[in-house]
């Protein structure tokens, strides 16, 4: 297994992730993305905040990082810390805590980079997978309404719960 940047020629395969996950959340959740802007992933992918995990030489799973997130975030924002986006796994790698071994690979990258904090958000009323991300690691740090300006369509109207590992130097 290893953790890489992703490339421009992996976008089609970064819009087959989101288009499954899509699938799956409509399976498990009353809520679901609805899409995202090609030329957002491009950029992310150009400032190498695209990663991606391979086992075997396939993509297992996808995901992004940035380092401001103020709309979610707010004052918090300010923290030297990594946030943590759209983490897709493919169904044929469900199992293999792949989000556990983002969590480990965070922590390096975090700490090469002087960062203090892992963060990460999913839909508030989400008690499946605010389990889960405790499972991980993370602490839950409670519910929040985000400001909407600049998120995709999918946060308008909701409320998020906030989750973070402290880095440990």
């Amino acid at each position: 297994m290893k953790i890489e940047p992703s490339s421009v020629a992996d976008i089609d395969c970064i819009f087959e992730f989101y288009d499954l996950a899509v699938a799956y959340q409509k399976t498990k959740f009353h809520k679901h993305w609805m899409g995202f802007d090609r030329k957002m992933v491009l950029n992310e992918i150009t400032e190498n905040r695209q990663w991606k995990i391979i086992i075997d030489d396939e993509v297992a799973c996808v995901f992004a990082i940035t380092f401001q997130d103020e709309s979610i975030w707010k004052e918090k924002n300010a923290d030297a810390a990594v946030y943590f986006h759209r983490i897709v796994t493919h169904p044929k790698f469900k199992g293999q805590h792949l989000v556990k071994r983002i969590v480990t690979w965070g922590l390096a990258f975090a700490k090469e980079k002087k960062l203090h904090y892992l963060r990460m958000d999913t839909w508030g009323d989400n008690i499946e997978l605010i389990g889960y991300y405790q499972k991980c690691g993370f602490d839950f740090l409670g519910v929040i309404t985000p400001e909407y300006k600049g998120l995709p369509k999918h946060y308008e109207g909701i409320t998020l719960s906030l989750f973070q590992i402290k880095v440990e130097y």
